[in-house]
């Protein structure tokens, strides 16, 4: 493991922090100062301004995310973030974002090779968001959703689109760039009003509240491992 993946574990800080202390000299190994490419065995010692930094379980918490909570870790506005929602003996980080208006479901983990994993484009992990939209989209609108639509850092792939209301859609994703759901909505014609995250690469909030949190279970976890074994093909 690199060490600053290690040093994000151990819930010392995050991957660029950790390199910001490494490259300070703050960090040793077995008694040598740490390098940007170290890589920390199972033996290994590592110290932190000269104490010892203790590894940490893994663990997978699955959140309801409300409205008006930031996803990051700290907030330059002082706004709550979903890090003060989640109360863990170790620290978690989120995978991916949610804009403070969003709600559902967003999964924090400290497995930095899975987290990178579910968040890379490759694997293409499912995205299921319910948008609440100004006016009543037509079904050609609801059919070009479908098919893909023209933003300004290029066209969205295809998506299975449903409508679930005359102004509600459900929206299945396997993109996840910034915004994406908003910003489809807007060029068609129709601004989101609300938009919830039903579920996120099979996770669904089920029963909990917003601003409640869980631990996954075994199976569950394993079915994320599993989710990324394989990456999507290209659409080419």
């Amino acid at each position: 493991m690199r060490l600053n993946a290690f040093l994000a574990r151990a819930g010392v800080a995050s991957r660029r922090r950790a390199d910001e202390l490494i490259k300070a000299g703050r960090v040793h190994v077995n008694g040598a100062p740490g390098e940007l490419n170290t890589v920390v065995g199972a033996r290994d010692v590592v110290e932190l301004d000269g104490r010892r930094v203790a590894r940490q379980p893994l663990a997978y918490v699955l959140l309801h995310k409300p409205s008006g909570v930031v996803t990051t870790a700290r907030d330059p506005e002082s706004r709550p973030t979903v890090l003060d929602l989640v109360d863990h003996d170790v620290r978690v980080v989120p995978v991916g974002r949610l804009d403070a208006a969003t709600t559902g479901a967003l999964l924090l983990t400290n497995d930095g090779p899975l987290a990178h994993r579910l968040a890379h484009p490759r694997y293409g992990v499912e995205k299921v968001y319910v948008a609440d939209v100004d006016g009543v989209p037509s079904d050609e609108t609801v059919e070009r959703l479908a098919a893909g639509v023209e933003l300004e850092d290029g066209p969205t792939a295809p998506a299975r689109i449903r409508r679930l209301a005359p102004s509600r859609l459900e929206l299945v994703l396997h993109e996840g760039r910034n915004r994406q759901v908003r910003r489809m909505c807007e060029a068609m014609g129709h601004p989101v009003r609300r938009l919830h995250r039903a579920r996120y690469a099979g996770l669904d909030v089920g029963d909990l509240r917003p601003g409640a949190s869980r631990e996954l279970t075994r199976a569950e976890i394993d079915a994320l491992r599993e989710l990324t074994r394989t990456s999507r093909p290209s659409r080419g």
